[in-house]
């Protein structure tokens, strides 16, 4: 054979090894965007049941007030950490929060056993009956979320994705964990 025709051979073939390489880099690449548009959603989901919860307590902190007037330490506990939740803007901040204004509610949910009028009270009862509602629904949330944040983790973590990921600077996501 002639050189040119090993010339044509070899840029042929660095041609098509150069096609199949961007093709798999394209492909992971819109894989890695898609799964971390999905833990943007995820996430994106449970602040809106964070917000609903912290929506709630105003509503829930009124009530109680009038039955426990001297059970003011616990009132502002809930009501600092609810504005710490509203305030928080990272995974890690809002899981802090959550867990900080759920021990602040389970302390309120102590005291109101001790005040029966305010446990057969219509509002109070409305109230707790939604709060929980949207417990379940940051649960349902979390769980949808930390799903689609372990496919990303794991879909940048596997070869030869990860070569990929580190290039573009695909970081890990943040799980929402609790206690």
């Amino acid at each position: 054979m002639k050189k040119s025709s090993w010339i044509i051979i070899a840029f042929g073939t660095i041609a098509v090894i150069a096609i199949i390489l961007i093709s798999i880099i394209t492909n992971k690449y819109n894989t890695f965007i898609e799964l971390k548009e999905v833990v943007n959603t995820k996430e994106s989901t449970i602040d809106v049941a964070l917000e609903r919860r912290a929506d709630l307590i105003p509503n829930l902190v009124s009530t109680v007030k009038g039955y426990v007037a001297h059970e003011e330490k616990i009132i502002n506990n809930i009501t600092t950490a609810r504005e710490n939740l509203i305030k928080a803007d990272d995974v890690e901040s809002k899981t802090k929060a959550n867990k900080d204004l759920t021990k602040a509610l389970d302390a309120l949910m102590v005291i109101v056993e001790n005040y029966p009028d305010l446990k057969a009270n219509t509002n109070f009862i409305n109230l707790q009956d939604e709060l929980t509602g949207t417990e379940n629904r940051i649960a349902v949330a979390r769980t949808d979320y930390n799903n689609a944040t372990k496919d990303y983790n794991t879909a940048i973590k596997k070869f030869p994705g990860n070569i990929i990921a580190t290039a573009f600077n695909f970081d890990s996501a943040d799980y929402f964990e609790l206690e």
